[in-house]
């Protein structure tokens, strides 16, 4: 399935990565010396996922590292497992060392492209420990980058989500996406000239998927209106955003324990003294701490919670997910389980 927008919020600010060393280190002089790191490509038999797989095997031996794979089965489509069954194979084929074919539920709570992206990364988490890998390799390329930004602009979604999708990500850096730079169709020519046989998902053409209706009208509407190029201008503008993103997320952490009183309360004059993206993402932080869940937080959240520092007139507590509650109590900001 494609790799649908994860509705991300402005003002979510990210763990910082620790950077994952995956160069050969220098050999133990102990008897029992510890393997080389593992490396897992998650891949969907598709052209993104099938020329990365085959540039992890060819590179692994140089690395030093071990090359492994994932496919999952969603269990969206009539025969599922016999394809992923398949995938598996050719991952074999190619080399790679442990290949697993792991199916998921999926459910529809938050619509199919969203439930069948975090069953996906909840199997790859399970992965990652079951094998002690180093890091998963994701196939997104510099177009999947571009329509994640066009769908963050057109949900209005913050400088966060204009950044797009992030090189590295997850847990301790465990998913790095080396193809971001790399246009689709470069991806499909090198499966081409391999001979890899590729699968192409029809959810990827389905227009009933927000994505796929981008992909195949929304971007090439763009270039014929703009000419050539849309796609790297999003690509760079991903950057630029992220680049922001990042400083100001920085910004707030340095800046939260200057509003705190003694007590670690938030202090409302203090607050209300920040610029508004620095505020906003320190109300969402203390939020968060307090128990409401990240990916239920949204923009209009916190816009409210701010207004109780902003335009403060008496307004009654503001109830948040995760039945968290903010409110103004003489000069300071309350956000407590209710």
């Amino acid at each position: 399935m494609p790799e649908p927008y994860a509705g991300r919020d402005p003002y979510a600010v990210p763990e910082p990565q620790a950077p994952l060393e995956l160069e050969p280190q220098a050999p133990h002089q102990s008897r029992d010396p510890s393997p080389p790191p593992l490396v897992l490509v998650a891949c969907s038999g598709g052209a993104d996922s099938m020329a990365l797989a085959s540039a992890l095997a060819f590179e692994a031996p140089r690395l030093g590292v071990r090359a492994g794979g994932v496919t999952v089965d969603h269990g969206l489509q009539p025969g599922s497992d016999l394809r992923a069954a398949e995938v598996a194979q050719r991952l074999r084929e190619l080399g790679l060392d442990p290949v697993e074919s792991t199916a998921v539920s999926v459910g529809r709570g938050a619509g199919p492209e969203a439930a069948a992206r975090e069953a996906r990364y909840t199997a790859l988490d399970a992965a990652v420990e079951r094998h002690g890998a180093a890091a998963v390799l994701l196939g997104h390329t510099r177009d999947d980058q571009a329509e994640t930004v066009l769908l963050g602009l057109a949900r209005g979604s913050g400088i966060r989500s204009l950044s797009g999708m992030a090189a590295v990500s997850g847990a301790g850096g465990r998913y790095r996406r080396p193809f971001l730079q790399l246009d689709r169709q470069t991806a499909r020519k090198a499966c081409m000239v391999q001979s890899l046989p590729v699968w192409d998902d029809p959810h990827n053409a389905d227009p009933a998927y927000t994505r796929s209706r981008l992909r195949h009208e929304g971007l090439p509407a763009l270039e014929k209106a703009l000419g050539k190029g849309v796609v790297e201008a999003l690509a760079r503008t991903a950057q630029l955003s992220r680049d922001d993103a990042d400083a100001l997320d920085t910004w707030a952490r340095q800046a939260e324990p200057g509003v705190r009183d003694a007590a670690g309360r938030l202090e409302c004059s203090k607050l209300h003294a920040l610029p508004p993206a620095v505020r906003r993402r320190i109300l969402r932080r203390a939020a968060i701490e307090a128990g409401a869940p990240a990916g239920s937080l949204f923009a209009r959240h916190i816009e409210e919670v701010d207004r109780l520092i902003t335009g403060w007139r008496g307004q009654k507590a503001i109830n948040l997910p995760g039945r968290v509650v903010a409110q103004r109590q003489g000069g300071r900001l309350v956000i407590r389980q209710g």
